[in-house]
């Protein structure tokens, strides 16, 4: 006999309240997830918060001193589970105790080893009712860059291109100036506001010169970076200069001139990154050194050299393909030219897929893996 659910229509209106908070600060909480917070006491909102940035207090204080001494005998609606340890600020499911917090739903148990239900554990110690799970799918989804990080290791890369109807990323020509609408093009730059780090190859930026920054009033440029194994790019190259706000990285090898390394490391905002590798760039651990310096989310941008090798090497989560009701045949190049199949039966089946429109352009949105068996195990008390 399957038991009944501890949650009311109520809980999901608050948690629902909570998750849209949490979202607010999209793209500025690296490494640490996004968690809102509502503080409910006699079904009337009486403190809500949000994360805003890591090394600031967490969405539970904001809420706790929104809601002051309304807190007591209230109850808390946090899209993840209260941490239990003092890291950068202290633990919030003690301040979740201080305030006389009666009960706590909580969307998910925190993937986090520090975490991982000790907060839940915290709170029902000292005789305060928890409930867990509620709306646990929407929860898990706004922090896929997170999970991926904590369970893995490595970020959450998204590949975005555009292309024509029947393929193309630009003409045999060479020319990909637009493929897609004005509307496309613009939510390219909300991608680029909400990943830490733009992703190209080194084929991408000498052909195309691009800039590879945010034009969104308000925006933040991500951290532009370049893999380029035998240092190709040319000195002025755009992408050197682009933002005065965040770093350009060139990951590059042994092929590369010692001379030209020391002169763009000489560039202001310009990091070169040497593997010792002889022609190509260990990818994996290009990925895995993004991770430690804290940047979690990576948006795959041009090369479809590049994007095959990353898919064919399994380090690509998810897909944003625009494609556009136009022809141009010929021998235009591919999005995914590095990914060689040999067989249908090995061909990549997307999961999760969604489809919408952007004006005359059609929006596909998948994941590559199963997203629900890298998470089904954070469910869990």
């Amino acid at each position: 006999m399957q038991a009944s659910s501890p949650f009311n229509l109520n809980d999901g209106k608050f948690m629902t309240r909570a998750l849209d908070l949490a979202v607010k600060a999209m793209g500025r909480t690296s490494p640490n997830p996004l968690v809102g917070c509502v503080i409910v006491k006699d079904e009337q909102i009486v403190g809500e918060g949000y994360h805003l940035k890591a090394g600031t207090p967490h969405a539970e204080i904001h809420a706790l001193a929104a809601a002051g001494k309304q807190a007591r005998d209230a109850t808390a609606y946090v899209s993840l589970e209260p941490c239990s340890h003092f890291g950068r600020t202290p633990p919030c499911a003690e301040a979740l105790i201080r305030a006389g917090i009666k009960r706590v739903v909580v969307a998910m148990k925190d993937p986090n080893p520090l975490v991982s239900g000790r907060g839940i554990a915290r709170l029902r110690e000292v005789g305060i009712e928890v409930d867990v799970g509620l709306m646990f799918h929407e929860a898990s989804l706004i922090n896929e860059v997170f999970i991926k990080v904590i369970s893995t290791g490595l970020p959450f890369v998204v590949y975005k291109t555009a292309m024509t109807l029947d393929g193309k990323i630009a003409t045999e020509t060479g020319d990909s100036r637009w493929v897609t609408t004005e509307v496309s093009r613009q939510y390219v730059h909300q991608l680029r506001d909400r990943y830490d780090v733009i992703l190209a190859g080194s084929e991408t930026v000498v052909r195309d010169d691009p800039a590879l920054t945010c034009r969104l009033p308000r925006g933040q440029d991500p951290v532009r970076l370049i893999v380029d194994g035998q240092l190709r790019l040319v000195e002025n190259a755009q992408v050197l200069t682009s933002s005065a706000h965040s770093p350009c990285i060139i990951a590059t090898t042994q092929a590369a001139s010692p001379e030209k390394i020391k002169r763009l490391n000489n560039l202001a905002g310009v990091e070169v990154w040497q593997y010792d590798t002889l022609r190509y760039v260990p990818l994996e651990k290009l990925l895995r050194d993004l991770v430690h310096r804290s940047w979690t989310g990576v948006l795959l941008e041009g090369g479809g050299g590049l994007a095959g090798i990353l898919i064919q090497e399994q380090l690509v989560d998810k897909i944003e393909f625009f494609i556009a009701p136009k022809l141009v045949g010929g021998n235009g190049p591919s999005p995914l030219s590095g990914l060689h199949i040999e067989y249908m039966a090995e061909a990549i089946a997307l999961r999760d897929l969604h489809l919408d429109m952007y004006a005359e352009d059609l929006h596909v949105t998948g994941y590559l893996h199963d997203q629900k068996s890298e998470i089904r195990c954070q469910r869990s008390e």
